[in-house]
């Protein structure tokens, strides 16, 4: 099962978070998506939620990611967390707006 939430900023990150391990999820099953690169990475850190890497993506996918732009960059990795491509389109979009994307996944 796949959940998303989207949220404002890190404290309600860290209260969704806190929601999500409360019903069963570990720190592993969440991920967190800023548009800024370095946001995610800072909240990422600082909330101890995984990272999209080339496990969840695959080598070709995390290779291509190197050269896309960074919207391609997110939805594609929003796909390898759990979302279907209109899920992870319509999450990208509200990136553009500065809210930040939770998706936790079993």
């Amino acid at each position: 099962m796949v959940i998303k939430k989207i949220v404002e900023n890190a404290v309600q990150a860290k209260k969704e978070i806190e929601d999500l391990t409360s019903q069963g999820y570990t720190h592993d099953d969440i991920y967190i998506f800023a548009h800024d690169k370095k946001r995610t990475e800072n909240i990422t850190e600082a909330l101890d939620t995984e990272k999209v890497g080339m496990k969840e993506q695959g080598f070709l996918d995390s290779m291509k990611n190197m050269f896309t732009s960074r919207g391609d960059e997110l939805r594609s990795k929003m796909e390898a967390a759990g979302l279907t491509a209109e899920d992870a389109a319509d999450a990208e979009r509200e990136l553009d707006h500065g809210k930040l994307v939770l998706i936790a996944k079993k």
